[in-house]
């Protein structure tokens, strides 16, 4: 059995105008995509890949995302094949040996993903990149990334697609891995982590609060039998960021560094639904997946909701 990478902690447009839009140059694209719905605000970055860099209450100032590395940001994050010694190739020292890695961000050597297409409506964005290969230096994946994210009350949408057309020989094929679906960094304010894991799921059983385990201990916290399929990091008052996503009840999730930190600083909070699945050379993968934000109960409530086909 593999097991899963994860992304790493390194030291630690909606264009809003009065009137038509001035013209752009080829040079003068939009560094990010916009949306607000009057409960959340939404940002996409540009820049790195459209992953999501931003997530706030609508009127706030305070995104829960932390963003202070390219392996940070809610964004995704696929393995696939062997894990192999290219440093002769340029390969980070840090990150090898290393398997078949694409990033919507960018790599360990913060080189970012390049941008195919995007576009915008009221409440939806639409992103496509090619990614890059997270350990290997200024290496761009043979893949691209799509990204269809909607806001709809306190939740985001957000449905992905990876489609592989790789023609290397190097890390093999029908390879099983642990794949993050994806990979979400609420910040470390939100520090209290809580689920359901429980033989009576969807029935409003008292939730969970569970041990935060911090990666300097060596690996994140391994939760299974996540029988509602979320999880969430909330404060003291229980408010905060929850993650669901209904094909897995295995999850990762814990804290680095130290609580009470925000979206720039280096200390972060950790959640990743995970599912072991074989990513081919040549495959198409998608899956779909929720953040809301909100108190523990109103999450837990729309979670419900989503669940039954309600949203």
């Amino acid at each position: 059995m593999k097991k899963i990478f994860i992304l790493p902690l390194l030291a630690f447009l909606c264009i809003q105008c009065m009137g038509e839009p001035a013209p752009q140059s080829e040079n003068d694209e939009p560094k990010e995509l916009v949306a607000d719905n009057g409960v959340l605000t939404l940002k996409l970055d540009l820049t790195r890949g459209g992953a999501i860099s931003y997530l706030s209450l609508s009127g706030s100032a305070r995104s829960v995302v932390n963003i202070a590395d390219e392996g940070r940001y809610i964004q995704q994050s696929y393995y696939a094949g062997k894990s192999l010694d290219r440093k002769s190739e340029g390969q980070s020292p840090a990150w090898s040996p290393w398997c078949w890695n694409p990033i919507q961000v960018g790599d360990a050597f913060r080189n970012r993903a390049k941008i195919l297409d995007y576009k915008q409506s009221k409440e939806s964005l639409y992103v496509k990149c090619i990614p890059m290969q997270w350990d290997m230096n200024n290496r761009p994946a043979e893949a691209e990334m799509e990204q269809w994210t909607t806001l709809k009350g306190n939740v985001l949408v957000v449905r992905n697609r990876l489609t592989c057309h790789r023609t290397d020989n190097l890390y093999g094929d029908s390879i099983l891995c642990d794949q993050e679906l994806p990979a979400v960094y609420p910040i470390s304010a939100l520090k209290n982590l809580m689920t359901y894991q429980g033989n009576t799921p969807f029935t409003k059983a008292p939730v969970q609060k569970l041990e935060v385990i911090n990666l300097k201990s060596g690996f994140w916290g391994r939760y299974k039998d996540v029988s509602e399929n979320w999880m969430a990091f909330v404060d003291e008052k229980n408010w905060g960021m929850a993650v669901y996503n209904p094909r897995c009840t295995n999850f990762l999730a814990g804290l680095a560094g130290v609580i009470n930190k925000e979206a720039a600083d280096g200390s972060t909070s950790y959640i990743a639904p995970v599912k072991k699945e074989t990513l081919y050379k040549k495959c198409e993968y998608e899956y779909e997946y929720y953040i809301l934000l909100g108190s523990m109960n109103e999450m837990r409530e729309k979670i419900y909701q989503i669940r039954a086909g309600g949203l």
